[in-house]
């Protein structure tokens, strides 16, 4: 039981009751930092209401920190890649203005689709994992995978019966970012259930990829032309596409990297 107010209180009393109480509350924040933000308060003269403030403030950014943070984790993405790390003066494709719009992320809530369409070393992977991770953080569900991974999963789910709560299950993510779509064929069955997919989310849920082949390629991929044109169609209809062009960035900095040994 939580003690009663009592006049009086020594200061160990009271840093136990505080403990106890942000135990009880479930704040961890302000359990960990009361000492240092009372101390600075005191220094300061801030008043008790400045001083609640701060700590409930404290509090509610730690908690969106931490709830970006699982975000972040449940989309599975493969590595790490922000915006900020990205190199535009090193691919003048890809115009800063436009990939800053899409970090908002209203494209998302809107359900609207993004293509990433260029050569391998571009930068498409990069930009797709770092938009995931701003939508992760504006509060979005994300969930990253590979064309070819995202494929068999589906075909699998389809011969173990489990395909509607596999579709319902993907059906939950505000995004789904697809990478990789471009590099290996899809076998006829697979393609069928990605576009399945795809369907389900039209004009509801945003999907992104990115491919290493310009749209007139995924016959490659996707062998019959009608549905490698219902795809393009799902993935381009009310959305923004792309181009990051064809020099490689990762061989040019390589290259470069050779040159000053």
């Amino acid at each position: 039981m939580m003690p009663g107010r009592r006049r009086g209180m020594t200061e160990e009393a009271a840093d136990a009751a505080i403990d106890q109480a942000c135990r009880m509350l479930r704040l961890p924040t302000i359990r960990a930092h009361f000492d240092e933000h009372a101390e600075t308060a005191g220094r300061e003269q801030r008043s008790y209401r400045a001083f609640l403030a701060e700590l409930l403030l404290a509090e509610c950014d730690d908690r969106a920190r931490r709830r970006s943070e699982r975000r972040i984790k449940a989309a599975q993405f493969p590595r790490t890649k922000s915006l900020r790390d990205f190199d535009f003066e090193a691919n003048p494709n890809i115009d800063p203005a436009t990939i800053n719009t899409l970090a908002t992320s209203a494209w998302v809530k809107k359900g609207e689709p993004l293509c990433l369409i260029g050569d391998s070393g571009t930068g498409k992977s990069h930009l797709l994992i770092a938009l995931g991770t701003e939508a992760a953080m504006a509060g979005h569900r994300v969930k990253y995978t590979l064309a070819t991974k995202l494929a068999n999963e589906l075909v699998e789910a389809a011969d173990e019966m489990v395909l509607s709560k596999t579709i319902a299950r993907y059906g939950r993510v505000d995004l789904i970012c697809i990478d990789e779509l471009g590099y290996m064929q899809l076998d006829r069955r697979g393609a069928e259930l990605l576009f399945q997919v795809l369907t389900e989310r039209e004009e509801k849920a945003s999907v992104a990829i990115a491919s290493n082949e310009s749209f007139a390629g995924w016959t490659k991929t996707f062998t019959d032309p009608r549905l490698c044109a219902a795809i393009v169609d799902r993935l381009t209809f009310g959305g923004t596409i792309i181009e990051t062009g064809t020099d490689s960035y990762r061989l040019a900095h390589s290259r470069h990297q050779q040159s000053q040994k």
